[in-house]
């Protein structure tokens, strides 16, 4: 259809003299601006008065589609797209309206300024079109000089810069709360210290850049007036526990230190430099080079995902408290059982190492074997319920003793079932079934095999490693030769196989462990 034809030579009178291109553009710093018209004379003339065109210090690149078929390739190829200069009778008499509604509907793109041409306005009157499309301008192509073109060039990328503006703002305070509810899930401090460099990099998209320069983040913290790499990227990636002094330039040091004493923000030339502290006066700083390109805004979010982080550090110490408060709490209960005799004051100590290193060994995650670790030490706590005279009966048990002594798992069970802690579950757990044999022998259940659950079956393996180690009231301790052929005589019968082998197979560590963790009598 040849709608330009009345107005091309118009047209090639107005854009008569074609400048050269730019070539201090960079093609990948450019405005993305797609003609969509069948009459490639509109196309030549558009790019030739356009060619050297500049809007803040970004050139223009410019996309050509001849008909609607090929604009909707090109429109979800090309997402970016700035503008879209299009003409309305192309195909049919609405072709181009069709295409708005494609962008605007089916690929649901916002942000592109859609420009009106048409060289037939009867065919679109303006006021129709502008009430029932979403469309930024229209122009008839009569009245489109090179001025008016270029006037309406300019504010439609304004519009269109801001429209990101605003959307990376939203995407990056979506991403500062999604990333903050991340953070706070990391327990330990150095996954944490990763996470904020990585989730910050993701935030600005620095990780994306096309810059020369490497980005590198760094968390640095005081601690007894050392300063401690706690976790980098890029260049520092792996320098983890290393000393500033030994692993960071001297004018890098030296604003690091300078941080630390003025406790204050700081943004220099390419380069973020963090202060955050907590109530407990632990300071971290945290550094990030590479940042050449940030704007106002990605500072705003940098400040914002800051403020945010500090919450997150002093939660994450809180939490650490908490967790040591319970470890002691947790030791204490088990050794108000222990310490009744002094040559088993250490038992629960150690019952929660060996705990921790086998679980270790048979594939269970770090906070997996913390959890045991943690929940372990309180598998007799059940014995605060047994008289002296039987738990510390020097000679046999009669029948009915034992059943007493054999009552303290489900007592134990009983102290630490109600509660809604994952480690009182575990422990609870640990307290009744820390008995049960894999032959289906044990009590107080008689359960068999994998029906005994995992935490359980493991501690019952270290409890009886560690318990023949050391002197009862009714034995004497046993040599390491003695009990390694006593657990593999109970091999299958008392203990899950597969840990009886992976235990063995790694009994120098768990005598190491012992030597740790000695009773007043060694």
């Amino acid at each position: 259809m040849n709608t330009v034809n009345s107005t091309s030579n118009d047209l090639s009178f107005i854009f008569a003299n074609e400048p050269k291109q730019n070539e201090s553009i960079d093609d990948k710093n450019c405005w993305l601006i797609m003609i969509v018209d069948d009459e490639p004379a509109v196309h030549e003339v558009t790019e030739r008065v356009l060619r050297e065109f500049v809007f803040e210090e970004k050139g223009l690149r410019f996309i050509h589609a001849f008909s609607v078929k090929q604009a909707q390739e090109f429109i979800s190829n090309y997402p970016d797209t700035a503008i879209v200069l299009l003409d309305v009778v192309m195909e049919t008499d609405d072709a181009g309206l069709q295409f708005v509604k494609y962008i605007r509907d089916t690929v649901k793109n916002r942000f592109v300024r859609i420009i009106l041409r048409t060289g037939q306005p009867g065919k679109a009157p303006e006021k129709q079109v502008i009430i029932s499309y979403d469309i930024n301008d229209y122009k008839a192509k009569t009245e489109l000089s090179a001025m008016k073109l270029f006037t309406t060039i300019i504010t439609a990328l304004r519009s269109y810069r801001d429209l990101r503006i605003i959307e990376k703002h939203r995407k990056g305070l979506e991403q500062i709360i999604e990333s903050t509810a991340q953070l706070f899930e990391f327990q330990r401090f150095k996954q944490f210290a990763k996470g904020v460099l990585l989730q910050l990099m993701s935030i600005l998209h620095l990780d994306a850049q096309d810059t020369s320069e490497k980005i590198t983040g760094i968390v640095v913290s005081k601690i007894n007036n050392t300063y401690i790499i706690q976790a980098g990227t890029g260049e520092y990636e792996g320098f983890e526990n290393e000393s500033m002094e030994n692993a960071l330039p001297v004018h890098i040091q030296q604003m690091i230190t300078s941080t630390f004493e003025e406790k204050h923000s700081f943004f220099y030339d390419h380069m973020y430099i963090g202060y955050l502290s907590t109530r407990k006066d632990i300071q971290n700083v945290l550094f990030l080079s590479g940042c050449r390109m940030l704007t106002e805004l990605d500072r705003d979010l940098i400040r914002i995902y800051a403020g945010n982080v500090s919450i997150a550090f002093e939660n994450l110490y809180l939490n650490q408290e908490i967790i040591g408060t319970q470890k002691e709490v947790i030791f204490t209960l088990g050794e108000v059982v222990e310490t009744r005799s002094n040559e088993t004051a250490n038992h629960v100590r150690r019952v929660a190492e060996f705990s921790y290193r086998l679980a270790e060994l048979i594939g269970f995650n770090e906070e997996q074997a913390k959890l045991l670790r943690l929940a372990s030490p309180m598998h007799d706590i059940g014995k605060i319920a047994i008289p002296d005279a039987i738990l510390f009966k020097p000679g046999a048990l009669t029948p009915k003793e034992f059943e007493i002594i054999k009552s303290h798992t489900t007592v134990g069970y009983r102290i630490l079932k109600n509660s809604d802690r994952e480690i009182m579950n575990a422990a609870a757990i640990v307290a009744l079934e820390h008995h049960e044999r894999w032959d289906g022998t044990g009590y107080p259940q008689q359960l068999k095999s994998t029906q005994i659950n995992i935490i359980a079956r493991l501690t019952c393996i270290v409890d009886v490693f560690d318990a023949l180690f050391h002197n009862r009231c009714y034995r004497k301790a046993w040599p390491l030769e003695k009990i390694i052929d006593y657990i593999k005589e109970m091999r299958a019968s008392l203990f899950d196989p597969n840990l009886t082998d992976i235990f063995l197979n790694h009994i120098d560590e768990f005598v190491q462990i012992k030597t740790h963790f000695p009773d007043e009598s060694e």
